[in-house]
């Protein structure tokens, strides 16, 4: 059902993934009573949230009041906690003031990183229509744009070191995010990431809620001034293993491998694109908890067996991680499960086990103060709505169906039910049909998504070195991805795969009011058995 989230794949119980890495089982088998969800760090996430929203959202002239308006709310919160006599109602006081600090610090650092972004010189620049040089690194994929009454263009996210005005060779910036507009005849779309390029072109704005505040467009394509570093060189060209590696395949299998393996989806074809998003298995062409959770469990094994330390184990795990970031790029889905499994991996190396919700809302946090413009992002919200449905609902679903499936059972039919049901009002938001079989399709699915995760990522590694090994390796991954492929194109052609659903935001207080109820449905508790 998601787009790039987490929907639907049965989480490792390794540090990392989903931030339900070394989570109790709660309510576990047993004739004690269940634990309580901590959720004592909503309230800051939910804070956090919105204060980013309204940093990058609200126009630039209420900016100001907002951040002023939260700083004056600490302080009557802050004196009711340090009065000698306090309320009752003083006991909820520590947990206001820390979302109201939170909040504050989220608006102050979105404000400025806005600010940022438009520097006055540039914004007049643009204004004017004037032409600038730009000498900077590429700092993401390029995409073709169309739309309008203009021709199509080829955008090309660019991390600007310098933009000078080309008449005078002023300084007008330096270290602002920009977008290059390109001609698709002459436009490099194969650039890779952090490669060091030099542009001329004419300066106009962007809104001001956009993360880059200009757009360059150039006639001509950009000259290559230097190479990316090692790193991103390295990354590049194991993306380009994984597209060969799916090439050489075959049908679905080789269109899903590079999906699967490190999130490329260039190969997928539209009619099975479609099929995806029917069956609800979009997310699984997208790198997400996931990932994480089944490459952590490998690292942390392996590390466990030649008897390393909890240090070592924990530094080799968090290097797996950040090669995998390199390599799939800082989309939403992938920094959120990154984070998360930072803070799984800090309390293994603490002696301690990371609570899902938590952990979840300490990532929410930490990621909104260095990138508020991850508020409105859809897959941002995709990706962190999947996760609370896993955290939250999914360990009472296991709890409850345990009794009659057994435990391995109500895991595996808990995960899908309880990411399906955290992102269905997003979803529904976003593409107002709910994909009635999204269920049973990833049930279908999810006994192949391992074994093509972990054998297409050992593929592509040993790509370099050993290819006809690679080669092999690559095929039975491709066979658990052609299965992935059947499964969607079949759900996708059962009756009422796509029912219509009531769109804009009606539909979506609709969808949650449904997710709401199907939760407290599902999750509570029963007899005592």
């Amino acid at each position: 059902m998601s787009a790039d989230g987490d929907a639907g794949r049965a989480r490792s119980s390794a540090p990392g993934g989903d931030g339900s890495a070394g989570e109790p089982a709660e309510g576990a088998m047993g004739d004690g009573p269940r634990p309580r969800t901590d959720l004592r760090l909503l309230p800051p996430a939910v804070t956090a949230w919105v204060a980013a929203a309204t940093a990058v959202l609200a126009p630039p002239g209420l900016l100001q009041p907002a951040a002023v308006v939260a700083v004056a709310a600490l302080l009557p919160v802050a004196a009711l906690l340090l009065a000698p006599r306090r309320p009752r109602c003083a006991r909820a006081v520590p947990a206001a003031l820390l979302a109201l600090a939170v909040g504050a610090c989220v608006l102050a650092a979105g404000a400025a990183q806005r600010a940022a972004a438009h520097p006055p010189d540039l914004a007049r620049a643009a204004a004017g229509g004037d032409v600038v040089q730009v000498v900077g690194r590429v700092s993401g994929a390029a995409r073709v744009v169309t739309g309008g009454t203009g021709p199509p263009r080829t955008l090309l996210p660019v991390a600007a070191e310098e933009v000078r005005a080309a008449s005078t060779g002023v300084l007008l910036a330096s270290g602002v995010p920009v977008v290059l507009a390109l001609d698709p005849g002459t436009a490099p779309l194969a650039l890779a990431t952090d490669t060091r390029i030099a542009v001329q072109g004419r300066a106009s704005a962007r809104p001001q809620a956009e993360r880059a505040g200009t757009t360059v467009a150039a006639d001509r394509p950009p000259s290559v001034l230097l190479g990316p570093r090692p790193w991103f060189a390295w990354s590049s060209t194991a993306r380009q293993h994984a597209r060969d590696l799916g090439g050489s395949l075959p049908g679905d299998a080789g269109a899903l491998l590079p999906g699967v393996t490190v999130g490329e989806t260039g190969q997928v074809p539209g009619d099975l694109a479609d099929a995806l998003r029917a069956s609800g298995l979009t997310h699984l062409t997208a790198v997400s908890g996931a990932h994480f959770a089944l490459l952590g469990a490998l690292v942390l094994g392996a590390a466990a067996a030649a008897r390393a330390p909890t240090v070592a184990r924990v530094l080799a795990a968090a290097a797996a991680g950040a090669a995998l970031v390199l390599v799939v790029g800082p989309e939403p889905s992938v920094v959120r499960a990154a984070v998360m499994g930072g803070v799984g991996l800090l309390a293994l190396l603490a002696g301690r086990r990371a609570a899902g919700p938590a952990a979840l809302c300490t990532a929410v946090v930490g990621l909104l103060v260095h990138d508020p413009w991850l508020a409105p992002a859809p897959g941002f919200a995709l990706s962190v709505a999947a996760t609370a449905g896993l955290v939250v609902l999914g360990p009472r679903l296991v709890e409850r169906w345990s009794a009659w499936c057994g435990r391995t059972g109500a895991a595996a039919l808990a995960a899908p039910v309880a990411a399906q049901l955290g992102c269905l009002p997003v979803v529904l938001a976003l593409w107002p049909t709910l994909p009635v079989w999204a269920v049973p399709a990833n049930l279908a699915a999810a006994p192949v998504v391992g074994p093509a995760t972990v054998l297409g990522l050992a593929a592509l590694l040993l790509a370099p070195w050993w290819p006809g090994g690679a080669e092999a390796l690559a095929a039975v991954a491709g066979a658990a991805c052609w299965w992935i492929g059947a499964v969607a194109r079949w759900c996708a052609a059962l009756p009422a795969a796509g029912v219509p659903w009531l769109p804009g935001p009606l539909g979506a207080v609709a969808a949650a009011v449904v997710a709401v109820s199907a939760t407290v449905l599902l999750g509570a508790r029963g007899g005592r058995r």
